[in-house]
């Protein structure tokens, strides 16, 4: 018996457990499950779910009957959708532009200094602004583009604007725009692209001071590399919120008196086509022709930026 059982064992350890996985690795298993599951319940409830009823909208009439591209040639010969896409093309290439060349600077800035507490408090600076809300950040600047109440009022003048309405001139929105926008948005990814140059091995850094990089020559040939994608990540997300620019614009509106006009964005175009017209079909075809725009630029983006690139490829 004895000698069946010894010659039984090697059998049973080539056969493996005989009853599956281990209960502990199972668990283990289902942990990833149960952290992504609430992100994809959430994405498809307000994500994936309202883009598919967008382009159903989109191709479909005011009767649901198949309205082909319809509304897609009706929305786009509109007198106002050029002008529009202009507003929002200004802004989103004149934002990313100040967010990506000023939050890079400023991060290596914040890094570069030695004292502890002084970027402790940097940080906390540049944190502030973005701790309101978009609505409230708006409402700051009302005041601070008007000359008669802004702190900035010599400035302004100085540049020639003596009235609110002087300020908000079309030509200085974009610039408007991407000064709020920038003001509210900027502190978060200084402290992101923070993060990310403390990753830095430190021996990397001081094997390149002791070839005898510099302060720029490090900033240049090793960090900027090395946060490349963490760039990437800000702009497409900085993207994606710029094609959507809309409040701004409507709080600017209201307190202009249609100075600033109601349709002066593509979204606000598509509001007015949902909830003046009465032309969801319309307002759809607008948000589709948006996220259109906005995937394929970001698509160009994650290819050039190496977004998903891993140090094995």
């Amino acid at each position: 018996m004895a000698t069946a059982q010894k010659a039984a064992a090697p059998l049973r350890r080539a056969a493996g457990p005989a009853t599956g996985p281990r209960p502990g690795r199972r668990r283990a298993s289902l942990v990833p499950v149960l952290l992504v599951l609430p992100y994809t319940v959430l994405l498809l409830a307000f994500g994936l779910g309202p883009a598919v009823y967008a382009l159903w909208l989109s191709f479909t009439d005011a009767t649901g009957g198949f309205a082909g591209v319809d509304n897609y040639a009706r929305v786009v010969q509109d007198f106002r959708f050029p002008g529009a896409a202009r507003h929002v093309a200004l802004f989103v290439g004149l934002w990313l532009v100040l967010l990506v060349v000023l939050v890079v600077v400023l991060a290596l800035l914040v890094h570069a200094v030695s004292r502890r507490w002084v970027g402790t408090a940097l940080r906390f600076a540049y944190y502030v602004p973005g701790a309101l809300a978009g609505a409230s950040s708006v409402l700051l600047w009302l005041f601070l583009l008007n000359p008669v109440a802004s702190p900035a009022a010599p400035l302004l003048r100085l540049l020639g604007y003596e009235s609110f309405n002087d300020t908000i001139q079309p030509t200085n929105l974009p610039v408007v725009f991407a000064l709020i926008a920038f003001w509210t948005g900027a502190g978060g990814w200084i402290l992101v692209m923070f993060g990310a140059l403390n990753n830095i091995p430190d021996d990397v850094m001081e094997a390149a001071r002791i070839d005898g990089a510099g302060p720029v020559r490090i900033a240049w040939s090793i960090q900027l590399p090395l946060i490349r994608k963490w760039v990437t990540y800000m702009v497409i997300l900085s993207l994606a919120a710029g094609t959507q620019l809309f409040v701004e614009p409507t709080l600017l509106s209201q307190a202009s008196n249609a100075v600033v006009p109601n349709d002066y964005s593509l979204n606000q175009l598509a509001y007015q086509y949902a909830f003046s017209l009465a032309d969801f079909n319309g307002s759809a075809a607008i948000s589709v022709l948006l996220l259109v725009v906005s995937l394929g630029l970001s698509s160009v983006f994650v290819a050039r930026g190496g977004l998903f690139d891993t140090d094995a490829s």
